[in-house]
């Protein structure tokens, strides 16, 4: 049974049809994070209101094995409006909010959804355009905003770039977000390895995702989640090297020194804080 509220480490959002209730029942297999009832790109657009009247019938049951999330369709699509009135059931943790631009985006979901009831439901939204990646601080700091992802697939279509295994061309992009993220004090959650049997590409994604800053990875297949679970927790050489400079660390500064040698690495308080956040990472 998953524990309330927002206070978790997002590692692992996974991702299932809203049109497909066998797939949705299957969420909760893997442990992710969360999970996400999607009823946008995984949805052709007449099954729409299908996915939302599944959504409820579904729900009620997932919200006491998962944290559980529904994305909506963008604001700006015919089908948002429906979404909010008709696909957000009760006990979600939050509400996926794809393609938001900024601050005066966030207020008008925000309004949407307090229109419908849906008072303190807060919103992961969705940096997946270059207008969203490069104003991404604007939504990151908006007090609804709780978490934030980005999605490269739709951020290199509408960059009008070129999709690579490399990704070169989404490696700014990235990095602004975590740093939005940052600026907001929300956490940023990284962008899909579409080739689900993969597992070499997902763990180095993950690697330089989690070194940007990024807690987690959106999964598209169970298999995912263990993978993201697992690259986004400090290994054990981590913990070891954080334990060793935080104890050197407390004794230096007691006996009046604020840079100190560790393993052969010097040590002062940016190097000291980083050991202390490893050492703080949920388990």
């Amino acid at each position: 049974m998953p524990s309330g509220g927002d206070n978790f480490t997002m590692r692992s959002l996974l991702f299932a049809p809203g049109n497909q209730a066998d797939v949705l029942a299957k969420l909760p297999r893997t442990s992710p994070s969360a999970g996400v009832i999607d009823l946008e790109d995984a949805v052709p657009p007449d099954r729409k209101a299908e996915a939302r009247a599944v959504a409820q019938q579904v729900a009620p049951s997932l919200v006491k094995q998962v944290r559980l999330f529904v994305r909506v369709n963008a604001p700006d699509t015919d089908h948002f409006p429906a979404d909010v009135l008709e696909g957000l059931p009760p006990g979600l943790t939050g509400v996926a909010v794809p393609k938001l631009e900024s601050a005066a985006a966030v207020d008008a979901v925000s309004i949407a959804l307090d229109g419908a009831g849906h008072h303190d439901l807060a919103i992961a939204a969705g940096l997946e355009t270059v207008a969203g990646v490069v104003d991404a601080r604007s939504v990151t700091t908006h007090p609804r905003v709780r978490w934030c992802y980005f999605g490269a697939e739709d951020y290199v279509a509408d960059l009008g770039g070129v999709r690579t295994a490399s990704n070169h061309e989404v490696a700014t992009a990235r990095a602004q977000v975590g740093q939005a993220a940052r600026l907001g004090d929300v956490q940023a959650v990284d962008m899909v390895v579409a080739d689900f049997a993969d597992d070499d590409r997902f763990r180095c994604e993950a690697a330089e995702a989690r070194s940007l800053g990024f807690t987690g990875k959106l999964c598209i297949h169970p298999a995912q989640v263990p993978l993201a679970n697992e690259a986004f927790l400090p290994t054990d050489e981590e913990l070891a090297w954080a334990r060793d400079v935080d104890a050197a660390y407390r004794e230096a500064i007691a006996r009046g020194d604020a840079a100190i040698s560790v393993r052969g690495e010097m040590v002062d308080e940016p190097v000291a804080r980083r050991a202390r956040a490893l050492l703080a990472t949920d388990s």
